[in-house]
């Protein structure tokens, strides 16, 4: 049986990190297990910044956003010399296999290592839910919860002036924090990379609520990289339309804050699974949530899968425009 483990996260950070962090832990130490936290992501590894970590370590994380261990991004890992340094690395800490949070690139780092000899879990770690493998991936309910705390907030602007509002989301290039929270807020228009409208449909739809109501409202949520200018296509629907048009971007605020509840919860029952997974001698595998029960895909396999699980939701928001 192995004696040590290593966790990190990698790319961009999500609320619940920090509790995927404490349950992988605590779960390692149930098992009698030494855990090793790797601080920065990959480069941290590729530099030794390693630090055992006990109860105390993780204690009060649960309700703090971003992650204790610190995130950084290494392109450089594709690399294999890089990784063989890595694995050298944790050989000389003693770390038999090592947890990985974060998205698809930090997943493609962890089936290496475990082609390499050490045996990586890789737990969902981004806002964007852009993993197909898992139905939700840690961080997205908060980031989602942030979204829609946003838009009431301008909402009532938009609606004092009888404005126009067009709120730029992230999510990369999935759709789903926009899908969602254009749902959730009965937004008017929902602009994703899986639901385009074109230019000219958009412009005739809201210069007819305008002229049929000067009173009415509109809000618009986009996708991020979506529109290269959201700013001059907010000039652009106010030419065209008459609309007063502003242009919102959410920005990095919706990476921060305290995760909800359901975040919580996932993060922990993911994190001790990944432990079960590794006691178990497996590695290359990734964590998922499906159908709300937690399961395992290999790596590849996941990766793999189509981008699409939530595009049934499309129909739902045509059926109530």
């Amino acid at each position: 049986m192995i004696k040590r483990i290593g966790i990190l996260t990698s790319g961009g950070d999500a609320p619940g990190m920090n509790n995927a962090i404490r349950a992988v832990v605590r779960a390692g130490l149930s098992y009698g297990l030494e855990v090793y936290g790797i601080y920065d992501g990959y480069r941290g590894l590729i530099n030794g910044e390693i630090k055992r970590l006990d109860r105390k370590s993780v204690s009060d994380i649960v309700n703090r956003g971003g992650t204790i261990l610190r995130t950084a991004r290494l392109p450089e890992f594709k690399d294999e010399n890089v990784r063989k340094k890595g694995v050298e690395v944790l050989q000389s800490f003693g770390i038999e296999a090592l947890v990985v949070i974060g998205g698809d690139g930090s997943y493609m780092g962890a089936k290496k290592l475990t082609e390499m000899g050490i045996n990586c879990v890789g737990l969902p770690g981004t806002i964007d839910n852009d993993i197909a493998s898992t139905d939700y991936t840690i961080g997205f309910d908060t980031c989602l919860n942030t979204i829609c705390d946003c838009v009431d907030k301008i909402r009532d602007t938009t609606e004092s002036h009888s404005r126009c509002s067009i709120i730029e989301v992230m999510g990369n290039h999935c759709g789903d924090l926009a899908l969602m929270s254009g749902l959730a807020e009965g937004a008017e228009m929902i602009l994703t990379p899986d639901h385009p409208i074109p230019e000219e449909e958009i412009i005739k739809t809201l210069k007819e609520m305008h002229d049929a109501d000067s009173d009415k409202r509109a809000i618009l949520i986009v996708s991020e990289k979506l529109y290269p200018d959201i700013q001059a296509f907010a000039r652009l629907i106010q030419e065209k339309t008459g609309f007063d048009t502003r242009a919102d971007v959410l920005g990095h605020v919706q990476r921060g804050g305290s995760p909800s509840a359901f975040d919580r919860i996932l993060a922990a029952r993911m994190g001790a699974y990944a432990v079960d997974i590794l006691v178990e001698g497996r590695g290359g595998r990734c964590v998922g949530l499906v159908n709300n029960k937690i399961v395992d895909y290999d790596i590849y396999e996941a990766l793999a899968l189509p981008r699409d699980k939530h595009v049934s939701m499309l129909r739902l928001i045509d059926l109530l425009k």
